[in-house]
């Protein structure tokens, strides 16, 4: 995975080598870009090619945007529906003497100090998702590094960071960041961006053998995948 700087926007882009003597750039339906490049040509080469059509890249990927679904935007009050591990569940804000966040009955409470401001309610809701994302990430992240025995590579760091447009990266070397929006959806989607990051520490490109790697590790991994996205996107 690589990127390039476009004004004040960045490319992510998967570069897959190949046989062909032209470089070409395809924009899917989900917004991922991959180029596929010539055995020959250099980095700089391919990024100066991949900035040169990057006002068409951005296009591209607006237009198949319209077409995903979108989470209607949040008010943060009593009665919305919010997501934990893939579980759906009634917010309730009230005040109290302390701002505070807990799962109970059934329900996600937000307890604001004082006057209850949805700037308020959002930043503790945030808070209390990047807590528990950092720990359950952690976790997930062991469960699915014990799948990996016959690999030779360490536990990669985890680093937790919002990206607009990925639930994961990996710099495929030793770390794997992972956007905290993801602790919405359930553990075994969680699960799936995990080794798939990790199946890059072992091929960095989305050719045939990332993928046959993929499927022995996870079989069901298209399924999480389409759960993933039919969720959150």
């Amino acid at each position: 995975m690589r990127s390039i700087q476009y004004g004040t926007q960045e490319i992510f882009f998967e570069l897959q080598r190949s046989g062909r003597k032209t470089l070409a750039i395809e924009v899917h339906p989900d917004s991922s870009v991959h180029i596929i490049a010539p055995e020959d040509s250099t980095l700089q080469d391919i990024n100066q090619k991949v900035e040169k059509r990057a006002s068409w890249i951005i296009k591209q990927q607006q237009y198949f945007e319209q077409f995903l679904p979108r989470t209607p935007e949040r008010q943060y009050v009593s009665g919305e529906t919010h997501y934990y591990l893939g579980k759906s569940y009634l917010l309730k804000v009230s005040s109290g003497s302390v701002n505070q966040v807990k799962l109970k009955a059934g329900k996600l409470e937000v307890i604001c100090k004082d006057e209850i401001k949805q700037e308020t309610v959002k930043k503790l809701l945030a808070q209390w998702y990047y807590q528990h994302a950092e720990k359950k990430f952690n976790t997930l992240a062991l469960e699915a590094y014990s799948k990996f025995k016959e690999y030779n590579f360490e536990m990669p760091k985890i680093e937790i960071r919002r990206m607009a447009k990925r639930w994961g990266s990996c710099n495929t070397i030793d770390k794997i960041i992972l956007n905290p929006e993801i602790i919405k959806a359930s553990s075994k989607c969680i699960e799936y961006v995990l080794i798939h990051e990790m199946c890059h520490l072992v091929i960095t490109n989305h050719d045939s053998k990332f993928y046959n790697t993929l499927t022995s590790v996870m079989p069901t991994w298209q399924k999480w995948k389409n759960k993933l996205e039919q969720n959150l996107s």
